[in-house]
C-alpha cells in the first residue's frame, strides 16, 4: 500500500463520524469566538438578503416602467403615423385600400421599432367591398393577444391599452408587452391595431444586476466574516487566556497570571485578575504555613506524649491489679483513673495515625486478602461486645468469595469502626452485614436497626471529634477520629465508603474496594440503600482527594473495648 494511500485512510479512519452532525452546535455551546462570528455572519448574511431583495424589485420595476413608458410612446408614434396614412388616402377599391394598409404597416414597424403587429377589423366594422384582411406577424397568434384586451381596445377609440405577455419569437418565449388602440380607415370603419414589444433586453439587464448584487453580496459576506473573526479574536482572545489561567490557578498553579498588554478594559480586567490570585496566592501560602505548623504539632505533641503515658499506663495497670485491696473510694478512682488512660491512649494512637494522613507519609501494605474471613474474624472479635448490647449478627456473603488486593490491617479498622457504631447505635436490634462482588470491586455492607441519622448531622459526621448528639453519651468510647481514620483509609485504597441513613430506621454503611489499587471503580455490587427504602432514604458523601468516602453514625467512635480486641490484629503504625 503507497504511503500515501495509507495516510489517507488513518485520516480517514480517524474522523469520528456519528458524532460530526452535532459538531457546529459543540462548538457553538465551547467557542465564544465562534459564536460570535456565526452571529456576525448570520445577521449580515439577513441584512444582505433584504437589501438584495429590495434593490432587485425596485431596479425590476424601474427597467419596466422606464420600458413601458419607452414603448407607449413609440406605438403612439407608429399610431399617429398610421392614421395620417389613412386620413390622406383617396382610395376607392379594395386594391387600394389594401395597398394604403400595407403602406402603413411598414410605416408602423418603422415609428414603432417593432415588427410584432397585428390588424384586425373592429367588431363594429361591417364587412364591405372595400374592406381589408386581418394582418396578424405569427409571433402575436397563439393567444399572445387575450378577448379581454380586445374588448378594452374595440371600447376606447383614443386610448392605448397594454397587457404583459409572453411572445413566442424565434429565439424562444420572450417577456414582452402589448399595446392596442383604435386607427379609422376612412371608407371602412375602425380597425384595432396592436404592437408587441420584447422586453428580453429588460430582463437580462436585470439578470446581469441580479447576478452583481447576489456576487456583491457574498463577497461582502465572506468579507463581514473575516473582519468579525478578526475582531472576535482580539476580543476574546485575553478572554480565553484569563480563562485558561483561571483554570491553571483552580488546579493549583496559584503563580498563573494573565498577561497585562494595553490600558483597555480588557487589560483592567486582566490587572483585576492578577491582583485577586497574587492576594489569593499569600493568602492560600499562609494558611498552607499555618496547617503544616498544626500538622507538626500535633505529630510532635501525639509523639512526645507516648513516653508519659506509657509510665501512666504501667503505674495504671498496678494499681488496677491491686485495686480489691484499697478502700472503696480509692477503688473508684483507680478504675476511673484505668478507664480514661485506655481511652487516652487510643486518643493518642488515633491522633498520631491521622497526622501520618495530614502528612501524606502513609505507605500501604498490601497482600491477597479473602474479604469473608476477614469480615468473619472481625464479627468474631466484637461478638461479646455485641452480645452485651442485645444485638444479632449475621454474615451473609452470596458472592463475596475471591482474593482482593488490600491492606488488611487497614481495611480491619474500618469494619471495626462502622461494626461498632453499629452495635452502639442500633438499639439492640439485628444487625446484617452483606458482603459481594463482581470482576472490578468486592463490597461490604452493614446494615442496623436503630436510632438513624439526619441529613443535618450527615452533613457535619465527617468533622473530627464531631458528635451528631452531644447529649448521648459515648458507651463504648473511643477518640472521636475512628470515622474520619476509616475515611481516610478507604479512599488510600481508591474505595468508597458511603452510608445510607433514615431516622428512627436505622444505617447502612457500604465500603466498596477495587480488587486490584490499579483496577478503577465501575459498578458497585451492593446496593446503598437497603431493600424497600430508598424512596425515604438520606445520604451523605464526603469527598476525600483520591476517593469519595460516605459514612453515618451517632458518635464517630469506636470502643475502648472492641478497639482493644481488633488492635491486636488491626494495630496502628
Amino acid at each position: 500500500m503507497k504511503p500515501g494511500y495509507s495516510r489517507f485512510v488513518a485520516w480517514f479512519l480517524a474522523i469520528d463520524w456519528i458524532g460530526l452532525p452535532t459538531a457546529p452546535l459543540r462548538l457553538w455551546r465551547r467557542s465564544l469566538q465562534f459564536r460570535a462570528v456565526t452571529l456576525s455572519v448570520v445577521f449580515s448574511a439577513l441584512a444582505i438578503v433584504i437589501v438584495g431583495v429590495y434593490m432587485s424589485v425596485t431596479i425590476g420595476n424601474d427597467l419596466f416602467s422606464s420600458r413601458l413608458s419607452q414603448v407607449l410612446s413609440s406605438s403612439a408614434r407608429a399610431e399617429y403615423a398610421a392614421q395620417r396614412i389613412y386620413d390622406s388616402s383617396v382610395a376607392t377599391d379594395r386594391t387600394a385600400v389594401q395597398s394604403v394598409l400595407n403602406s402603413s404597416l411598414v410605416s408602423i414597424r418603422d415609428a414603432s421599432a417593432s415588427s410584432l403587429l397585428a390588424f384586425y377589423r373592429a367588431p363594429d366594422t361591417p364587412a364591405s367591398a372595400l374592406t381589408p384582411q386581418d394582418f396578424v406577424s405569427p409571433e402575436m397568434s397563439n393567444g399572445v393577444i387575450t378577448a379581454e384586451l380586445r374588448r378594452q381596445v374595440a371600447a376606447g377609440m383614443g386610448t392605448q391599452f397594454w397587457q404583459s405577455t409572453q411572445l413566442d419569437t424565434s429565439a424562444g418565449a420572450q417577456p414582452g408587452v402589448v399595446v392596442g388602440s383604435l386607427v379609422t380607415i376612412p371608407s371602412v370603419g375602425e380597425y384595432e391595431l396592436y404592437i408587441g414589444y420584447s422586453f428580453s433586453e429588460s430582463e437580462r439587464t436585470l439578470a446581469f444586476v441580479i447576478q452583481v448584487l447576489w456576487i456583491s453580496g457574498l463577497g461582502l459576506l465572506m468579507l463581514v466574516g473575516a473582519i468579525s473573526f478578526v475582531i472576535a479574536r482580539l476580543v476574546v482572545r485575553p478572554i480565553q487566556l484569563t480563562a485558561d489561567t483561571s483554570q491553571r490557578i483552580a488546579a493549583g498553579d496559584l503563580s498563573a497570571r494573565v498577561p497585562e498588554l494595553g490600558d483597555d478594559v480588557v487589560t483592567m480586567l486582566a490587572r483585576n485578575f492578577n491582583a485577586m490570585a497574587r492576594s489569593m496566592e499569600r493568602q492560600v501560602t499562609s494558611l498552607e504555613e499555618l496547617a503544616s505548623i498544626q500538622k507538626q504539632f500535633v505529630a510532635d505533641v501525639s509523639h512526645e506524649l507516648k513516653t508519659p503515658l506509657t509510665t501512666l499506663k504501667l503505674a495504671d495497670e498496678i494499681l488496677f491489679t491491686n485495686r480489691e485491696s484499697f478502700e472503696p473510694a480509692v477503688r473508684t478512682a483507680v478504675e476511673h483513673v484505668h478507664e480514661n488512660v485506655d481511652r487516652f491512649q487510643v486518643l493518642l494512637i488515633d491522633l498520631l495515625e491521622i497526622s501520618r494522613y495530614d502528612a501524606q507519609s502513609v505507605t500501604l501494605t498490601v497482600e491477597s486478602t479473602d474479604m469473608v474471613a476477614l469480615v468473619n474474624d472481625v464479627v468474631s472479635s466484637v461478638s461479646n461486645i455485641a452480645a452485651e448490647y442485645g444485638s444479632v449478627i449475621t454474615v451473609h456473603a452470596p458472592g463475596g468469595r475471591g482474593e482482593v488486593i488490600v491492606d488488611p490491617r487497614r481495611i480491619r479498622r474500618i469494619l471495626v469502626n462502622i461494626l461498632a457504631n453499629a452495635i452502639e447505635h442500633g438499639e439492640g436490634r439485628p444487625i446484617e452485614i452483606e458482603i459481594d462482588s463482581n470482576n472490578t470491586a468486592v463490597a461490604v455492607a452493614v446494615t442496623d436497626h436503630g436510632v438513624g441519622m439526619t441529613q443535618e448531622q450527615l452533613d457535619h459526621v465527617f468533622l473530627r471529634f464531631y458528635r451528631a448528639d452531644p447529649a448521648r453519651a459515648r458507651t463504648l468510647g473511643g477518640s472521636g477520629l475512628g470515622l474520619a481514620i476509616a475515611r481516610e483509609d478507604a479512599a488510600i485504597h481508591r474505595g468508597t465508603l458511603d452510608a445510607w441513613s433514615e431516622l428512627g430506621e436505622g444505617s447502612r454503611f457500604r465500603l466498596v474496594l477495587p480488587r486490584k489499587p490499579s483496577v478503577a471503580l465501575t459498578v458497585a455490587p451492593l446496593p446503598l440503600e437497603p431493600a424497600g427504602r430508598a424512596d425515604s432514604a438520606v445520604s451523605h458523601s464526603a469527598v476525600s482527594d483520591s476517593a469519595t468516602t460516605s459514612v453515618v453514625t451517632g458518635s464517630a467512635t469506636s470502643g475502648a473495648k472492641t478497639a482493644k480486641r481488633a488492635r491486636k490484629g488491626a494495630g496502628t503504625s
